[in-house]
């Protein structure tokens, strides 16, 4: 696939021009299929391509080639400061993992930010650039990461005020803005992220070829209410940097978001071929995770079931220690988790969730959705001992989550126990605690947003809800919950299903035939003959 062309070359050279006035700039570097990117700085010009292409990968978190593009711009120049800031940034890693930084990148973060200060940076620019690094990882032990997080914004903030002409300093500043908004409370409002935004809109209109502009303004409306204002940033992401796999991945975050399944399949089959081709294991285990998500609302089971079948081979080539990604290793374990739970659990598979065994990992929130799918296909099949066993240990994996400072994890488990909590309930026969506990978790999930590292829950709140509401024969009140669920998560299969099936029972024939009739379409690529549901879909919508 090659790297689109543009005519902005006489514009990307006039804003070079201008980084000019503050230092020595060495013009734009190509950086193959990695998109263009023109980092302004004071090295000499030999490094100037390595740094380029160090800034590139690093648009696009590639993390592992990003430091080793800075290195040999060390190389070519020991005293460029600015390739130490950048070997800085690769150590934070993905601005978007929500999981407490480990110490030993902490610590690798901070030694690149002392050595480029021991260089002594030419430019007051530049050593605005590696002070406002040095926030991400000063006093770490003592500082909390979000506290941290909204110093770096700021700092980038002020960088990118005093020098209006770089748009670099602007465009990190629009990537600060989103991480610290998604590692904050939920802010329905979207402030920041829309500020993000519109400062990324602005420049992609000058800088089409751009890794970053594409891949931050997909992170910054990564949000029900704003994603569809990044489907055409989706649309050219991968084809400006086909060279990365996270680049042909991230696409895939818009199109869950709108409920563009095929788009997502389509976007992680590429992703995948490439993180396999540069032995980025990781970064293929998160895409087979969004991958399975897909095929599993178009009912496309068997491509699910191939990549259940495919975990062990590739979970066997991890290894937590080769190459960074824009996946860390705790997406990698997610993936291990999530995959196997969320083909039972899509499917109905209640015997298979419940016989699921977890697998432990340094990260409990991994742990926990395999106890989760448990708890929720014991409940389907009445087996309330492994519901009490899996309650139990998602309680001591919250426990263990607040005790690690990992806040956003520990509520996710939280409303999990929540949920399980419900559900043992029902199948107890205490149908109004059932109904009460069950409300309560999806009040609590509707006051948190998913993090990037997963497609969507293993089942939203809202959903279980409402098919619990029409296991107990509440048609009118589970079909308000489905629809809740589906103005969340669009084209959702359970979800829809579950509205036709309410407003069938419901009376409301209409509706029935408008839900079951969108059902058929987004499974217009399901197996043959497919599952019961869209046998009963077809009846459906057949009848007059």
């Amino acid at each position: 696939m090659n790297r689109i062309t543009f005519a902005f070359g006489g514009l990307i050279a006039l804003i070079a021009a201008a980084a000019a006035a503050q230092e020595h700039e060495h013009g734009a570097t190509a950086n193959g299929q990695l998109g263009t990117v023109a980092f302004a700085t004071s090295c000499h010009a030999a490094a100037a391509p390595h740094v380029n292409r160090g800034v590139a990968l690093l648009h696009s978190f590639e993390f592992g080639r990003a430091a080793a593009a800075f290195t040999s711009a060390l190389g070519a120049d020991p005293a460029c400061a600015m390739a130490e800031w950048g070997i800085a940034m690769t150590a934070w890693g993905n601005p978007f993992g929500v999981g407490i930084r480990p110490p030993a990148p902490l610590q690798q973060g901070r030694d690149a930010v002392e050595r480029a200060r021991r260089l002594a940076p030419n430019t007051a620019r530049e050593r605005a650039y590696i002070d406002a690094a040095a926030h991400l990882y000063e006093r770490a032990d003592t500082i909390e990461q979000r506290t941290r997080l909204l110093a770096y914004r700021d700092a980038m903030a002020a960088v990118a005020s005093a020098y209006p002409a770089d748009s670099e300093a602007a465009i990190f500043h629009a990537l600060s803005m989103s991480a610290a908004a998604a590692a904050s409370p939920l802010d329905s409002s979207y402030a920041e992220p829309l500020k993000a935004g519109a400062i990324l809109e602005r420049l992609i209109l000058t800088q089409p070829d751009h890794p970053g502009l594409a891949h931050y303004i997909i992170h910054s409306y990564d949000y029900p209410a704003l994603a569809d204002r990044a489907l055409e940033a989706a649309r050219r992401y991968a084809a400006i940097a086909p060279d990365s796999p996270h680049a042909r991945h991230m696409p895939s975050h818009t199109f869950t978001r709108v409920g563009y399944w095929q788009e997502s399949i389509d976007a992680n089959v590429a992703s995948g071929a490439v993180a396999r081709r540069d032995g980025m294991v990781g970064e293929e285990l998160h895409s087979m995770d969004y991958r399975t998500y897909a095929y599993l609302q178009t009912a496309q089971d068997a491509g699910a079931r191939a990549m259940v079948d495919a975990l062990p081979d590739v979970a066997g080539r991890f290894d937590p220690n080769g190459p960074a990604s824009a996946a860390p290793n705790s997406a990698a374990f997610f993936a291990m988790a999530a995959i196997p739970a969320r083909y039972a659990l899509e499917r109905g598979a209640w015997a298979e969730a419940a016989a699921l065994q977890p697998r432990a990992t340094s990260y409990p929130y991994t742990e926990a959705l395999t106890y989760f799918a448990r708890a929720i296909g014991a409940a389907h099949t009445g087996n309330t001992a492994v519901i009490t066993a899996s309650i139990d240990a998602l309680q001591r994996i919250t426990e263990t989550l607040t005790a690690q400072r990992e806040t956003y994890w520990a509520e996710q488990t939280a409303i999990q126990r929540r949920e399980a909590s419900a559900w043992l309930a029902l199948a107890e026969g205490r149908r109004a605690d059932a109904v009460a506990a069950m409300r309560a978790a999806a009040q609590m999930e509707d006051g948190t947003e998913k993090a990037a590292v997963t497609p969507g829950p293993l089942a939203p709140a809202r959903e279980l809800l409402g098919e619990m509401l029409l296991q107990l024969d509440q048609p009118a009140e589970a079909l308000k919950e489905f629809e809740a669920t589906l103005n969340k998560e669009p084209n959702r299969f359970r979800a829809m299903n579950g509205a036709a099936r309410a407003a069938t029972r419901s009376g409301d024939r209409v509706k029935a035939r408008a839900y079951y009739t969108q059902l058929l379409k987004i499974c217009e690529r399901a197996d043959a003959p497919g599952r019961p549901e869209l046998s009963e879909a077809r009846a459906a919508t057949a009848l007059r």
